[in-house]
C-alpha cells in the first residue's frame, strides 16, 4: 500500500500529514483506509493526548483523487453496497468512517489548513474538533461539482456549526469560501498566520488540562449537538440514490470536457 500519511508524535502530540503533494494531497482510497488505519492505532497510543491533521507542502487537501472517483464508475452495484452497508457494528460506512473516526479518539483533534479545503478535504477538516486555517487558505464543500452530495460525515458536522440554510447553500453551490467568510459561517475556529504552529500551541495548551476532562467534555459536545448517527444512515441513502444515475455521469463528463451539463428531467 502507498504510504499516503506520515505520522510523527512528539511530547504527547501526534501530528499526521497527508503525504500526497504532488496532487496537492487529494483523498485517493489509499488514504481513506489509512486515515482509518491511523486513527485506529492513535486511539490505542499509549501517552497520546491530542492530535493534529495537517497536509504536506503548505496545502490541506485538494478533495477526493480523480482517478480514485472514475474507477468506481464499472463497479457502481458494488460501491452502492458499500455506501448502503456499514461494517457489522458499525454506525459509518467506508467512506464516512475516515472522517467520522476522529470523533471517536479521547483526545482533541486539531486541523491545521493551509491553501485548500476541498470537497473530501473540507470534511475531513470539519471532522476534527478545532479548524485554524492560514488567512489565504480556501473551503468548499464540493462534491456538488460532481452531481453528489457530501456523504462522509457532513451531518455530524455541519449541524454543529452553521444554520440550516447556510449549509443548505454551501451543498447545493459548492462555491468556494475564503477563510474570513468560512469564519464568520462558523466552519473554522479561528485564522492564524502559521496554522500548524497556532495548532500545536493550542495542543499544548489543551495537554495541560486533565485528559478526562477533555474526554468527557468532547463526548458531551459530540453526543449533544446535531443529529447523530441516524444522520449517517441518511447520508448513504441519499448518495447511493445518485451516485452513477445519469444526471450524475453527466456532471462528471461536463465537468471533464469543460462544457455545460445537458441534464435529463
Amino acid at each position: 500500500m502507498t504510504q499516503t500519511l506520515l505520522t510523527q508524535i512528539k511530547d504527547g502530540i501526534a501530528t499526521v500529514s497527508l503525504n500526497r503533494p504532488d496532487r496537492k494531497n487529494a483523498m485517493s482510497f489509499e488514504m481513506m483506509t489509512e486515515l482509518v488505519e491511523t486513527a485506529t492505532t492513535l486511539a490505542t497510543t499509549k501517552g497520546l493526548r491530542a492530535v493534529i491533521l495537517t497536509g504536506s507542502d503548505n496545502c490541506f487537501c485538494a478533495g477526493i483523487d480523480l482517478e480514485s472517483l472514475m474507477s468506481i464508475a464499472p463497479r457502481m452495484d458494488e460501491v452502492r453496497n458499500q455506501i448502503l452497508n456499514p461494517p457489522n457494528g458499525a454506525a459509518a460506512n467506508e467512506f464516512q468512517a475516515p472522517i467520522t473516526i476522529w470523533s471517536t479518539l479521547p483526545v482533541p483533534v486539531i486541523a491545521a489548513i493551509e491553501g485548500v479545503a476541498y470537497g473530501a478535504g473540507a470534511q475531513l477538516a470539519l471532522g476534527a474538533d478545532f479548524r485554524i486555517a492560514a488567512p489565504d487558505a480556501k473551503l468548499s464543500i464540493m462534491e456538488a461539482k460532481w452531481g453528489l452530495i457530501p456523504d462522509m460525515g457532513i451531518s455530524q458536522s455541519l449541524p454543529r456549526l452553521m444554520r440550516a440554510d447556510a449549509a443548505m447553500e454551501l451543498i447545493m453551490t459548492g462555491r468556494v469560501l475564503e477563510a474570513d467568510e468560512a469564519l464568520n459561517l462558523g466552519l473554522l475556529t479561528r485564522i492564524a498566520d502559521d496554522p500548524l504552529d497556532a495548532a500545536i500551541t493550542l495542543a499544548q495548551n489543551l495537554i495541560t488540562k486533565s485528559p478526562d476532562a477533555l474526554a468527557a467534555s468532547k463526548k458531551l459536545v459530540n453526543g449533544t449537538w446535531g443529529r447523530g448517527e441516524a444522520g449517517l444512515k441518511l447520508e448513504a441513502q441519499l448518495q447511493a440514490a445518485i451516485i452513477g444515475q445519469p444526471n450524475q455521469m453527466e456532471k462528471v463528463m461536463s465537468v471533464m470536457q469543460k462544457r455545460d451539463p445537458k441534464f435529463s428531467y
